[in-house]
């Protein structure tokens, strides 16, 4: 029987290679490699810094942190997400609110942003100290509408991106900063490179980069100009605010640089498998992703609507009978028990449940074979007719 995943990592010989080194070394933890491979992701992206992390999770909360966030704030984010988007806005102890997608990219819908501002500054609501958006499926946002909006409306624009390492807007790659105060990626096994775990943010600006390093591990700083009198020695160290251990270790960092060197291959087979599906999908009763005109996707998903929602659970019983792991992304936030007891309910946001209601991801990675695709188009097909 087959066993074909929604999602899987690719390691190859000099990936084992990096990390043995490193396990040779001196250093396990945070050492040299995790410096290699920030300066590897912020030069690839084009940004001034990288900071990396033990997740996107811990890189999410501390965005928000940088950001100011805290007890009595309240950060917006989409339904159509991963719960970490929404949570780390409850880490700061801060509110959560959500804004609808737009029906054809799956994304934060900007128009429903510009309008649930405009409301909440006509009616004297609080606005959000921060928004984060996602790049669905490895496609960015409407970047340029929402900074003119950041600008407009002073909340700090926190791009999660991590379905999107690789990806582009306009001229520039995703995480150039060049719309976003801070931009997230995820290096969990099943996105575009990996670090087992791990997570990174990338940054423009110098007062942020410092919070976020600061965050990042403890509080604690060695550098003598913010340290409160005179260091005492190259020993010395000051807590200077309340951090936490979010590094990642030096093992994690040399199997991302290694990966880094390959994401290229990675984004164009990932390409060239969805526009495979699109060919091979177009005659079947499902609506294929659309990607918008000034966009390249890096397709962490493939993501298809089935036209009859009320089916969607005998077709994913049935794929995964088949040995095709498929999967659902993803149940709304807002819809979720925890999100309930905090006052959301179904019906807030219909176009993210509409979506929830008919999605299914198809298998998307960089080893799946095009024989391999076959059998998933073939045995949706017999599924669907």
């Amino acid at each position: 029987m087959k066993n074909i995943p929604y999602g899987r990592q690719h390691i190859d010989a000099t990936d084992v290679q990096a990390v043995e080194e490193v396990l040779a070394s001196e250093w396990l933890t945070q050492g040299p490699q995790v410096g290699n491979f920030e300066q590897a992701v912020a030069y690839y992206c084009g940004a001034r810094y990288a900071a990396a992390f033990n997740s996107a999770t811990s890189a999410l909360h501390v965005a928000c942190l940088a950001a100011g966030v805290g007890a009595g704030d309240v950060v917006w984010t989409v339904p159509n997400t991963f719960v970490a988007s929404a949570n780390c806005a409850l880490y700061c102890c801060a509110g959560v609110d959500f804004v609808d997608i737009d029906a054809r990219t799956y994304n934060m819908d900007a128009d429903k942003l510009a309008d649930k501002l405009a409301s909440c500054r006509k009616n004297n609501a609080k606005l959000p100290k921060a928004v984060v958006v996602v790049d669905f499926s490895g496609q960015p946002c409407d970047l340029a509408k929402i900074r003119k909006l950041a600008d407009e409306y002073g909340f700090t624009f926190i791009e999660d991106a991590s379905h999107a390492i690789g990806a582009t807007y306009e001229n520039g790659k995703v995480g150039d900063c060049a719309y976003a105060d801070m931009t997230v990626f995820s290096f969990h096994p099943v996105k575009i490179i990996t670090t087992g775990e791990g997570g990174m943010i990338t940054v423009n600006d110098d007062r942020l980069q410092e919070k976020i390093v600061l965050l990042r591990s403890h509080g604690i700083t060695r550098d003598a100009s913010l340290m409160e009198g005179e260091t005492h020695g190259a020993w010395y160290y000051q807590q200077i605010g309340l951090g936490f251990n979010y590094r990642m270790t030096d093992m994690q960092a040399a199997l991302g640089e290694s990966q880094m060197r390959r994401i290229d291959s990675f984004l164009a087979r990932r390409r060239q498998l969805a526009r495979q599906y699109d060919e091979k999908l177009q005659d079947l009763p499902l609506v294929t992703p659309y990607v918008a005109g000034n966009v390249q996707s890096a397709w962490h998903l493939y993501v298809v609507l089935l036209k009859d929602g009320a089916a969607r659970k005998r077709v994913f019983d049935r794929m995964r009978s088949a040995g095709i792991m498929v999967n659902v992304h993803y149940i709304p936030v807002h819809t979720q028990q925890y999100y309930k007891k905090l006052g959301f309910a179904a019906g807030m946001f219909p176009v993210a449940e509409e979506y929830y209601d008919k999605c299914l991801s198809l298998p998307m990675y960089y080893g799946l074979t095009d024989d391999e695709q076959d059998y998933v188009v073939k045995t949706l097909a017999e599924i669907l007719r």
